[in-house]
């Protein structure tokens, strides 16, 4: 049984979908925790419902951001975590834990990278007149969003697209590309070479939604 931990910092709309998943399919995984650096976040109460246990490790409570991450980096390795999801985790995690769970830190982008970088994709595909944007989920290397890709979902840009109507397209795609990819890494079908994720057996590793 794999054991994983989802760290989140907001409203859980990833926690959500993954969660759900979870809790119908047959995995082969445990979900030990979800942990949150802010107390409010309302990924906490999603976490409850699904009866997960949940820990806040509130980064305004330490003195120093040093001692945020070694108390984080703690908190998930005394679990014997053999998967760490960032699902909504809005803290750049130090280059020791990164390194610590190399091939075992997973997060999603809202964009196709290596496209949109940093924040604010959708507004950055909006004004670069692009006719598809979407999704990228990724194993974490200590350069920001630029890991192996493992999956990535594709969504029409429309011409009366706002950042709302686009970041509401692209979530749909990041609940179905998130769960496949973590899926996958569970049943040990993730394979990576030079950089490069191929899915053993073989299986599409893009997804789209047309339309909508």
């Amino acid at each position: 049984m794999k054991k994983i931990v989802i760290l989140i910092s907001g409203r859980g709309s990833n926690l959500s979908s993954i969660l759900e998943a979870h809790s119908k399919k047959a995995w082969k995984a445990t979900i030990l925790k979800v942990i949150s650096n802010r107390p409010d976040a309302f990924g906490i109460e999603i976490a409850r419902g699904y009866g997960i246990p949940v820990e806040v490790i509130d980064h305004e409570k330490f003195l120093t951001r040093a001692e945020f991450d070694q108390a984080l980096y703690a908190a998930v390795e005394s679990l014997g975590t053999d998967l760490v999801v960032l699902a909504g985790f809005m803290r750049i995690l130090p280059d020791f834990f990164v390194t610590h769970f190399s091939g075992r830190l997973m997060n999603i982008h809202p964009s196709l990278l290596p496209s949109f970088t940093g924040l604010r994709t959708h507004r950055q595909a909006l004004d670069q007149g692009v006719k598809f944007h979407g999704a990228t989920v990724h194993f974490v290397t200590n350069e920001m969003d630029v890991g192996p890709i493992i999956a990535q979902g594709v969504v029409p840009v429309q011409l009366n697209d706002t950042e709302e109507s686009l970041s509401q397209r692209v979530l749909k795609i990041e609940h179905i590309i998130y769960v496949q990819a973590i899926e996958w890494f569970i049943n040990d079908q993730i394979e990576i070479h030079e950089g490069i994720v191929s899915i053993n057996p073989p299986s599409p590793q893009s997804f789209s939604i047309v339309g909508d």
